[in-house]
């Protein structure tokens, strides 16, 4: 397996990400890392930290895609750039899967228009993980693809969440609720009114009705659908619940899972190849998970699960 990771993606690049290559390795098990991203900038880094740099192969280039630049733009525009170079190779079959800290935008425009949507999908979908109190972890979809959803999308998400949380995660029949402001089927916005009948209809995942955003860190479903305007927001509270702790001294187990750095990164679900897309404040422990999460991607197959269900 060769895992792509984007070098020169994230706000402390290429130092953290070269640094989390590292770490990766070391757990990586005889699986391949490709460094996209300025060479000679790596090997600099690796040698300073004592680590050869034939551990891993390398592919150089020019370009970067800054985190405010605009995503369709910088992709045309920057054929040479760390995001360009790696999608290209993800769409040729020179890696197995492609992650990056950098520009998310980007990342959503490469997967679209490199790799391309699986067949039968309207909308690729942005993921995330949160923990339950007891200890087990919960999927949320989608965090900021989609602002703005029709209702046979979310169906679709709740298909995509359902075969990740199996695949990926080893959950048997997972449980996919509708993220909704209360529990009754008529409860919502036109969106979840007219979503609901949809998903009670289907028989792709095992819907159980609405949730409140109180029951997402609990054990009422395992799967969390809402349209990406709404997941981001949560997902942005979310992740300050452990910048809180931190910032007022209360060492928490539950809270300390608040921490991105454990999750790594975001798959983007829905697209003919494994993609992982980090957090621009990516740590070398970010990074490391990151790739981690990509290889778990690929193992998984996941990507040929979801095209095998939209056939």
């Amino acid at each position: 397996m060769k895992i792509g990771l984007d070098i020169m993606g994230g706000d402390y690049a290429p130092k953290a990400t070269v640094l989390g290559a590292i770490e990766a390795y070391k757990v990586l098990q005889g699986h391949k890392l490709v460094l996209i991203g300025d060479k000679e900038a790596a090997i600099g880094i690796l040698r300073e930290h004592n680590f050869d740099p034939d551990n891993f192969e390398y592919v150089h280039t020019t370009e970067v895609i800054g985190m405010g630049e605009h995503p369709t733009k910088a992709v045309v525009q920057k054929a040479d750039s760390s995001i360009s170079v790696g999608f290209r190779m993800l769409k040729e079959g020179q890696i197995d899967a492609f992650s990056s800290a950098g520009n998310t935008g980007a990342m959503l425009v490469g997967s679209m228009f490199s790799v391309k949507t699986i067949p039968g999908i309207l909308r690729p979908a942005i993921t995330t993980i949160v923990p339950r109190l007891n200890g087990g972890i919960n999927i949320l979809l989608d965090v900021g693809a989609n602002a703005d959803c029709k209702p046979e999308v979310l169906v679709q998400f709740g298909v995509l969440g359902s075969l990740m949380a199996q695949s990926v995660y080893g959950i048997e029949n997972p449980r996919v609720a509708l993220m909704n402001i209360g529990e009754e089927e008529e409860k919502g916005n036109l969106l979840c009114q007219a979503t609901y009948p949809l998903m009670k209809e289907t028989s792709q995942f095992n819907f159980i009705g609405n949730a409140e955003g109180r029951d997402l860190f609990g054990d009422a479903a395992d799967v969390f659908v809402c349209d990406g305007f709404t997941g981001n927001i949560i997902l942005k509270l979310a992740e300050s619940f452990y910048v809180i702790t931190r910032k007022k001294g209360l060492k928490d187990e539950f809270f300390d899972r608040f921490n991105y750095e454990q999750y790594g990164g975001s798959p983007i679900l829905g697209i003919n190849a494994p993609v992982v897309v980090g957090h621009g404040i990516s740590s070398p422990e970010a990074i490391k998970n990151m790739v981690l999460l990509s290889k778990d991607m690929v193992e998984s197959e996941l990507v040929a699960k979801v095209t095998e269900a939209f056939q």
